[in-house]
């Protein structure tokens, strides 16, 4: 009888035991799943006025998205287009450099592989780029050495430094006023500020290693030149006087920029322009307050004006402000599969 009742209590007791078992297995499945029903972190926080534009989104990978937004910004209308893409997640920025100028559109067409994107990029005269252009290391082209302005009626050359936008070979984008130091492509210098050059004074010395104060090679694979400065530091720094480039800074007109966010995550902006009274453009300081307020904490300006178009997934954003549509350039930036 004691042997029964001893095998009941056991079977009891081994019943009991499973049925814990099973609640604490699904109690742990619940907890290793939670990952499962987690909210992805967004790209990008915006103001409420951006709409996610998923029409141009069609078949695109996590890690990249476009918005539009056409509110009113002191009293202006707007048309303005933002993309916005992790590049640790097999998204690459790829700036290309032609030998002779095409449409942002044809440099998407153009593009092998999967490509999501493309943007104007830097400035340019005739089929001369005036700004850096790299890509994994391969540079094909360099920000102007150097200007030729009058001082007291004399020809003077200047020696300015200019904003790029340089992301590193483990894919981190940082942006700084810099200047390629010696002859050919010569040595990319970046500088914590630009070199103090202003029209009307004394040229400053030609950069260098030691010059201006706390120059450093810059370690980035990856470079887009511009100019200038927008924000650094997650401050609005607008150094146009000491890049010595004149772009209708105060004028509202068609825009192009850069940015990167505290994520890492890259931010680039069109920004429609000269189609009154819908959207007759920006001023330097709006577009650096567009970047800050999307959360850059460092973005330079691009070449803008005609030269501002923007096609996601094969289409046309921004109405160009050329009356004969896109204007051709000579440099674009990518955005594709790696």
């Amino acid at each position: 009888m004691i042997r029964k009742l001893s095998k009941v209590f056991f079977l009891l007791g081994l019943v009991a035991l499973v049925g814990c078992q099973k609640k604490n297995e699904v109690g742990l499945y619940s907890i290793y799943q939670l990952d499962k029903y987690k909210q992805e972190k967004p790209l990008i926080k915006l103001p409420a006025e951006w709409e996610k534009q998923a029409g141009l989104m069609t078949a695109f990978p996590k890690g990249i998205e476009v918005y539009r937004s056409t509110k009113n910004i002191n009293s202006k209308g707007t048309n303005l287009f933002l993309v916005v893409f992790n590049p640790r997640l097999g998204i690459d920025l790829k700036p290309v450099l032609s030998t002779s100028a095409k449409t942002p559109s044809t440099f998407f067409s153009e593009e092998t592989g999967d490509v999501y994107a493309a943007i104007n990029a830097g400035f340019f005269t005739s089929t001369t780029s005036l700004s850096h252009v790299q890509f994994n290391n391969t540079v094909s082209s360099v920000n102007v050495r150097s200007l030729t302005r009058a001082l007291s009626g004399v020809n003077t050359t200047y020696y300015p430094t200019r904003a790029a936008f340089g992301l590193s070979k483990d894919f981190k984008p940082q942006v700084s006023w810099v200047y390629s130091v010696g002859t050919g492509n010569g040595v990319l210098y970046s500088y914590p500020t630009p070199s103090p050059n202003e029209e009307g004074k004394p040229a400053q010395a030609v950069p260098s290693a030691t010059f201006p104060q706390g120059g450093a090679i810059w370690d980035v694979a990856t470079v887009i030149g511009g100019s200038p400065m927008l924000v650094k530091d997650s401050v609005v720094n607008i150094s146009a006087t000491n890049e010595m480039i004149a772009v209708d800074n105060t004028s509202s007109r068609a825009r192009s920029a850069i940015g990167y966010l505290a994520n890492g995550n890259i931010v680039l902006l069109a920004a429609e322009g000269g189609n009154a009274p819908t959207a007759p453009g920006l001023t330097l300081k709006e577009v650096a307050d567009i970047m800050l307020e999307a959360g850059c904490k460092g973005a330079i300006n691009l070449d803008g004006g005609g030269s501002s178009a923007m096609t996601v997934n094969g289409a046309q954003t921004i109405k160009p402000s050329d009356t004969a549509g896109e204007r051709r350039v000579i440099s674009a930036l990518i955005v594709k599969k790696r």
